[in-house]
């Protein structure tokens, strides 16, 4: 690794990039590691932890992902206003939770959880939406117990016992300022590099085969993958530990939060 130069411009490491994916594939160099794809494009350009050595290096990132994944990636971790009520351990467990599968076995009898993948298109099965109210200029969850899937009639039985089936309230939700920040220091300018990955003799290789310049990220373009079901906010909490509360996109989809997309031929 002491082999590379410490600095890349931006030239130097599209080159580098080039040559790499020119190798074909390589061997994982993170045995066992399940971000393998990411570490090994790192050990390749000699950087570390995503510190990519180039000029005004914190406005830019390296990204990487497999081609054809299912899964979805976490942008970053944010937890619903109002803050001081604690919503999602307060009252989206408390009033909303259901019997956690491992209760009365790895947990207590009385264990709950409150977990939920939710957007903007439909509800889930659990009645929770994301709703984008660009008046208010906040992003809220609501609550349809009409939208609840039959399977949950004995949870709803509860719930209606426990807080009543109308909406949410309050709200849970994101002002558009505090969420933009918090976007925007995140989502920074970067190469966004996919890969595509195979096994051979047991051990996973990698070929790096499509770099994309991604600059100068877009909140509005981000509500609007919200509103698309394309950003999901994940929440996943039980009795004794709230995991925090996520904003998870579908793969191959981060060059929709960009204005400006540039393909490395």
């Amino acid at each position: 690794m002491d082999d590379f130069p410490i600095t890349y411009n931006k030239a130097e490491l599209i080159a580098k990039l080039k040559e790499i994916d020119a190798q074909g594939f390589v061997r994982n160099t993170r045995k066992g590691n399940v971000g393998g794809v990411g570490n090994t494009l790192e050990d390749l350009l000699g950087i570390k932890e995503n510190n990519l050595p180039i000029p005004n290096a914190a406005e830019w990132e390296l990204k990487t992902q497999r081609i054809d994944t299912t899964s979805l990636t976490t942008l970053f971790h944010v937890e619903p206003s109002p803050r001081a009520l604690r919503f999602v351990p307060q009252i989206f467990l408390l009033k909303y939770g259901w019997p956690h599968k491992e209760a009365g076995k790895k947990y207590s009898n009385n264990e709950m959880s409150f977990r939920q993948t939710i957007h903007g298109t439909t509800p889930s099965d659990r009645g929770f939406k994301v709703v984008i109210d660009r008046k208010a200029r906040k992003i809220l969850i609501s609550f349809d117990s009409t939208q609840i899937s039959p399977r949950h009639a004995e949870w709803l039985e509860t719930v209606k016992t426990r807080v009543g089936l109308g909406e949410l309230n309050p709200q849970p939700y994101w002002g558009f300022d505090d969420l933009e920040h918090k976007a925007g220091t995140k989502l920074i300018n970067c190469f966004y590099v996919q890969a595509e990955a195979k096994e051979i003799d047991g051990e996973e290789y990698y070929h790096y085969v499509k770099v994309l310049m991604l600059q100068k990220f877009s909140f509005r373009k981000f509500l609007n993958a919200l509103e698309k079901g394309i950003i999901l906010i994940d929440f996943d909490a039980r009795t004794g530990h709230n995991h925090g509360t996520k904003f998870r996109m579908r793969q191959e989809c981060w060059p929709m939060l960009y204005e400006k997309v540039t393909t490395i031929p």
